[in-house]
């Protein structure tokens, strides 16, 4: 296997460039990949312009269906009264829902789908 490996180091990073036979680089993404995993390191993706992805998760810690819930009522225009209404469910269900004390199921996460065109995915 012929491989050139270039680094550059600016401030307190260093970019290492390898250029390999295309047949190989995938494997060795991989062990690079699972090796930085196995240090601990977080492995995250770029975009076209080189910054960093993060996930939802990441991004929003305090996220849960309920606060979901919540964003698409108050996208609406809704009160909690009405979502239930158009729902068919009391109003203290789409509050316990909201608070995270009452999951949502995958039946009532396709029901708001269904009622709200959202996929349903959102709420899961």
């Amino acid at each position: 296997m012929l491989a050139h490996m270039k680094t550059r180091t600016t401030g307190e990073s260093t970019e290492i460039s390898l250029l390999l036979p295309t047949k190989v680089a995938a494997q060795m993404r991989d062990i690079i990949t699972n090796s930085w995993t196995l240090a601990g390191h977080k492995i995250r993706g770029l975009n076209a312009e080189g910054e960093e992805l993060f996930s939802f998760e990441e991004v929003f810690p305090d996220s849960h269906p309920g606060s979901r819930l919540r964003g698409l009522r108050v996208r609406e225009g809704l009160t909690q009264k009405r979502m239930a209404e158009k729902l068919g469910l009391r109003q203290h269900h789409i509050s316990e829902m909201e608070k995270g004390t009452r999951p949502i199921s995958l039946e009532m996460a396709k029901r708001i789908s269904k009622t709200f065109d959202i996929s349903y995915k959102v709420f899961l």
